[in-house]
């Protein structure tokens, strides 16, 4: 009697085993994903993905696992609005997150979120539209202290730029334009004395430039420089 039950209890265990299997990477009529859907690492067969799909479309949660024997889930997405949106958030193998922030058609939009290794504090905070750097750009020292400002548009260096020492000391203030130095320019040392200030055009130094030495002025120089290298060649800098 006891053999005949446990006979039946592996035959049960193997059909829902097999009814389970027939429920997954299923398509519908047109060929298209539908239901859940598990995937795998194409050498070691482990799991890499699962998710649901709606007629080909990502809906819910999804996760995505490490090709390791641990199997750890190194990101989700959370996908809506009939798949065009997703919110995405990336771990570490420790379960800290690196990184989250939303997509839109598969491109990063609205603010991301940058961590510091093994942290809860946030490294780097950027903002995007259609996949490109828009609006500021922020870099902090752990523990929370700025360390650098910087204002993008479709994905390049435009307008003010800040950097600072962990003590909140600027160490550099400049203006950039579609990605080069383009502006009045300050340098400072970390004691905040000014080492050296003047403009810039296109990325190249034009004009006056001062240069300082423990806050004190000590040279002048005009941009760009002339050189005498042989008779009669004269190179610009």
């Amino acid at each position: 009697m006891n053999s005949n039950r446990m006979i039946l209890m592996v035959v049960l265990l193997l059909n829902a085993v097999t009814t389970f299997a027939q429920e997954i990477n299923k398509t519908d009529a047109s060929g298209k994903k539908h239901g859940v859907w598990k995937g795998t690492y194409e050498t070691s067969k482990r799991p890499r993905y699962e998710g649901t799909f709606e007629h080909g479309i990502e809906t819910g949660t999804f996760k995505y696992f490490d090709d390791t024997k641990t199997g750890l889930v190194i990101a989700t997405r959370v996908f809506s609005d009939n798949g065009k949106v997703a919110y995405t958030t990336l771990f570490d193998r420790k379960g800290f997150i690196v990184s989250e922030g939303k997509t839109v058609n598969k491109m990063n939009e609205g603010e991301w979120k940058y961590y510091h290794e093994a942290s809860k504090e946030i490294m780097t905070l950027e903002t995007y539209l259609s996949g490109k750097l828009n609006g500021v750009r922020k870099v902090f020292y752990p523990g929370g202290a700025i360390a650098e400002e910087a204002m993008y548009k479709d994905g390049l260096k435009n307008g003010s730029y800040k950097k600072y020492t962990e003590k909140g000391v600027v160490l550099e203030e400049s203006n950039y334009k579609n990605g080069n130095y383009d502006g009045i320019a300050i340098f400072r040392e970390s004691t905040g004395d000014i080492a050296s200030k003047g403009p810039f055009v296109n990325g190249q130094k034009k004009g006056v430039w001062e240069f300082y030495k423990n806050g004190k002025l000590k040279e002048k120089k005009k941009f760009p420089e002339v050189k005498k290298f042989a008779k009669g060649v004269i190179k610009q800098n």
